[in-house]
């Protein structure tokens, strides 16, 4: 049901498909009713390509694209570190540090039309937890400041003006209210939903939204204790055209939309996207300061080269691997953006001349699912010394189930809940294009394998995804016929549309 959201349908078709789907409940499948269900939607699927060509309503491919087309935009981390030391301040820095006595956005907006940006993107709500806009959700805010004024509201009403494009940033991950590992709870997921909901209900189209410290080794909130999926069909359905961008790369693969709608790399952190061979709309960020949020040595540092940003960044990344790229620009403690900052911007300005993006190729829908692999007791054949079965189920794609290099037909599989009907496979190898052919089956509750694919690997992606009609499966199991090299599973995921009871 929720996929269909997902394709941007008219919300007549959505709210039909909606009525059709309650005459079918969860106990349905695998029954006659089932099977009538699967055609009736199968139909209505078949029907929907029309329905958005008739209401004109993009779909998610098509706003990839037109992300990818916006080219080169201003991250501003301007929030509650800007007046601290470190990125990371004392979560209980009162609201009043944060005063700046000349914030202008106007300026802001004007430095990035010089230097030919499209859009902008401030940080609403940082890692500390303080909101820059009129929250009714905490005290902890911007209108218990000095400053007393909605910077949000001023940020979007300035870039707009200019003709820019408006996005946001959002942390899930709060240190002053202890969102954060072990310590959430329904009401701190409550609050997130409700500060979304002003951030997308009060300040008008927003092009995406940029979500940080969520399932990243660092921050330690995983898509469990902070269900991605109840997040991510809360900001769809108040902005059904929001992009959902979280900043995972740290932990999931580049080569498939795993949890997200972008993919994101953040170049001071390692994360480095190929001009050969990247398929799937991206993200690249990067400071032209030498920090995120602005320092007191920043007016006087050296800034990175404008000309390198130009030459090994905006335009490779344009013109070859279907990235838009970010470049943060810190406002001082003024509300202002340096003098270095604005020549430097005026000087890319100079140099950059935007030219068209190349068409995005066609790429499977990003994975929002719950994996219900997880964690569950897996076995296999002979494993390679300690790189043993559970590690292909462990949630850590760094780590690896190997199969001993003297089995000659490999298997792998993974006990599964089968109240929780499943709808897609995502294998991750260690390593691209080892795996030639393989037989993926399902086991029913009556003991019974089913084969669900049976041939060549459908591409020489590290990452091979599958999707299928829900099945009711009390296991997974992977046999191997044919692979160049040694066998090695990263991960093996099964996702599951249904919520857990």
């Amino acid at each position: 049901m929720e996929r269909l959201k997902r394709a941007s349908i008219s919300p007549f078709i959505y709210l039909l498909c909606r009525k059709l789907w309650s005459y079918f409940p969860t106990s349905s499948f695998l029954t006659p009713n089932f099977y009538m269900m699967r055609y009736t939607f199968l139909f209505i699927l078949s029907l929907l390509p029309f329905f958005r060509a008739q209401a004109g309503v993009p779909t998610l491919h098509d706003l990839q694209q037109q992300f990818v087309d916006l080219n080169f935009g201003m991250f501003i981390h301007f929030n509650i570190p800007t007046f601290a030391p470190d990125d990371w301040p004392d979560p209980d820095l009162p609201a009043s540090a944060f005063a700046p006595d000349s914030l202008d956005c106007t300026q802001w907006a004007k430095a990035a039309k010089s230097a030919h940006m499209t859009y902008g993107c401030l940080t609403t709500k940082h890692h500390s937890g303080f909101c820059l806009w009129d929250t009714k959700t905490t005290d902890y805010n911007v209108m218990n400041s000095p400053l007393h004024r909605d910077v949000v509201r001023e940020y979007v009403d300035a870039f707009r003006k200019e003709g820019l494009k408006v996005m946001l940033y959002f942390s899930i991950l709060d240190t002053h209210h202890r969102l954060r590992p072990h310590m959430v709870t329904r009401e701190k997921i409550d609050m997130v939903k409700a500060q979304l909901h002003e951030l997308l209900t009060g300040y008008g189209p927003i092009t995406a939204l940029i979500i940080d410290g969520w399932d990243a080794p660092w921050s330690r909130l995983s898509y469990d204790s902070v269900p991605f999926k109840e997040i991510y069909d809360y900001i769809k359905s108040l902005q059904p055209q929001c992009l959902v961008m979280d900043l995972n790369a740290a932990k999931y693969p580049r080569e498939a939309l795993f949890y997200t709608d972008i993919k994101s790399y953040e170049q001071g952190a390692g994360q480095h996207i190929s001009t050969t061979d990247n398929t799937l709309p991206a993200l690249a960020c990067l400071p032209l300061q030498r920090t995120w949020f602005w320092k007191t040595s920043m007016p006087t540092d050296t800034l990175k080269s404008p000309e390198w940003i130009v030459r090994e960044n905006i335009v490779p990344y344009n013109t070859k691997a279907h990235c838009n790229f970010i470049l943060n620009v810190a406002p001082n403690r003024h509300g202002l953006m340096d003098a270095n900052a604005l020549a430097a911007l005026k000087e890319i300005g100079r140099l950059y001349k935007p030219v068209p993006s190349v068409p995005l190729p066609a790429c499977d829908a990003p994975i929002t699912e719950y994996n219900i692999a997880k964690g569950q007791p897996a076995e296999s054949s002979w494993s390679w010394d300690c790189n043993l079965m559970d590690f292909a189920n462990d949630d850590d794609f760094t780590t690896d189930w190997e199969s001993n290099v003297l089995v000659k037909n490999p298997f792998w599989q993974v006990q599964l809940d089968a109240s929780r009907p499943i709808d897609l496979v995502a294998i991750t190898q260690m390593e691209a294009g080892v795996l030639q052919s393989y037989r993926l089956s399902y086991q029913d509750k009556a003991g019974q394998w089913h084969v669900l694919f049976d041939g060549q690997a459908p591409s020489q992606n590290r990452v091979l995804e599958h999707r299928f009609a829900p099945v009711a499966a009390c296991a997974l199991r992977l046999d191997f016929t044919g692979y160049n090299g040694q066998v090695k599973l990263a991960e093996v995921g099964a996702y599951s549309a249904v919520p857990a009871k």
